[in-house]
């Protein structure tokens, strides 16, 4: 099957990520194979990942163009050196796919909110198309990050208002962002579409435990994610503590699985508070290792902390522990709620010693445990799931190109 604009004009997609690699940005990647399925021409530029060799491959129906990066940022000036520089790779491998097989919609997904700049110019010289993928609330994720606001965090709202005026239409990941595009990017209603990143249920799929992930001790808690300042790892160690040293707890291993620029310093706070003992960091890993993990933690978590980042933002762990079945633990947030109702237990904001308390309460309890991870798992079947989600993104992108043949309009790139 092919997709085209109704004159016999193919569809080309040009999708474009600086923040992970693909096909390791699970989201992005279940985007770009939906819309091959659906006989897009589909090419992605990102860059290359730790496990990444190749600048461009042929994967699934795929085309992906790899960049190198010069740093993983943690200051702001190291940001806009890392944002720099992706953009100027962005614009040359944007003209090496024109030239190698055309695209009609740029499709950009943050952060950062700078590849509108791409969008616009080729908008307004090749009469492409631009489709603002909303992963992150860019300012908010600054806020979290830096514990303030300044010039930089206004910088980063003159450029979401931006991004929004240049797209044609919006993806939200849930309503929350849905409602941001339509009041502070002042979208119109029917221009932003809510796609939420289901997890693939023939990729997470529930198999037997490991008992090696263990380590010898009767219960095992599981984290899938990355490593940063605002993913409240910290706060996971502290519930630990609680755990190990208050409480006098030691037949609870806990692993955490994931990287990011935030990780040494974690590894160092585990020294610290003498937990290192009980918490494997197993780092980014393969697919096969984070299933066999996952599969056999008793209590899955998601330690975010409470602020108006992770409070309005769908995190895709949460999706996965329900689709894997697993109880969850994490805090009173708005999305948080949303996605599992009642697959989880909610602790108070921030506080970590009731975070250990919730996760002390369900492995002292298999059979709330088993009717929670049994909650998550229809809901991730009935509501949840990628297969659910495909419909919504082919609908958008059906709705952008039918107005295309109405207004009479043609890509040129």
């Amino acid at each position: 099957m092919t997709a085209s604009t109704g004159d016999g004009h193919v569809r080309r997609v040009l999708i474009i990520v600086e923040n992970l690699s693909v096909p390791f940005d699970r989201r992005v990647w279940q985007e770009a194979t939906t819309l091959a399925r659906a006989g897009y021409v589909v090419s992605v530029i990102c860059p290359k990942g730790k496990q990444d060799n190749e600048s461009y491959e042929e994967l699934d129906g795929v085309h992906i163009y790899r960049h190198d990066m010069p740093v993983e940022a943690r200051g702001i000036w190291v940001y806009l050196l890392e944002y720099s520089a992706a953009l100027y790779h962005e614009f040359c491998l944007a003209e090496r796919v024109r030239r190698e097989r055309g695209f009609d919609v740029i499709h950009a997904c943050n952060p950062p909110d700078l590849i509108f700049l791409l969008g616009a110019w080729h908008k307004l010289w090749r009469r492409t198309l631009f489709v603002f993928d909303h992963h992150d609330i860019n300012p908010e994720l600054f806020e979290a990050k830096f514990g303030h606001r300044g010039p930089f965090y206004w910088l980063l709202r003159w450029a979401e208002r931006l991004t929004f005026a240049t797209a044609n239409i919006s993806i939200a990941t849930n309503e929350s962002y849905r409602k941001i595009a339509i009041e502070r990017g002042r979208m119109k209603p029917e221009d932003v579409f809510v796609v939420r990143s289901g997890p693939n249920l023939a990729r997470v799929r529930v198999q037997p435990p490991s008992p090696e992930f263990k380590r010898g001790r009767a219960f095992l808690v599981g984290y899938v994610g990355v490593i940063g300042q605002q993913e409240g790892i910290d706060l996971l160690l502290e519930a630990v503590r609680h755990i190990v040293h208050d409480l006098k707890r030691t037949d609870i291993q806990f692993v955490i699985i994931g990287g990011g620029p935030a990780l040494e310093e974690i590894r160092e706070l585990a020294l610290t508070l003498k937990v290192a003992d009980y918490v494997e960091f197993a780092g980014r890993v393969a697919d096969n290792v984070l299933l066999a993990a996952l599969n056999t933690a008793d209590v899955c978590v998601n330690p975010d902390r409470v602020n108006a980042m992770n409070d309005k933002s769908t995190m895709n762990k949460i999706m996965e522990y329900m689709a894997l079945g697993k109880p969850i633990v994490q805090f009173e947030l708005t999305e948080g709620r949303v996605s599992a109702q009642n697959a989880s237990l909610y602790a108070k904001a921030n506080d970590p010693v009731d975070f250990a308390e919730k996760i002390l309460e369900l492995l002292a309890d298999p059979e709330r445990r088993s009717r929670l991870g049994a909650f998550g798992r229809e809901r991730v079947e009935s509501e949840l799931c990628w297969d659910r989600e495909e419909p919504k993104l082919l609908a958008a992108y059906e709705t952008l190109f039918s107005r295309v043949r109405r207004s009479g309009h043609r890509p040129l790139a």
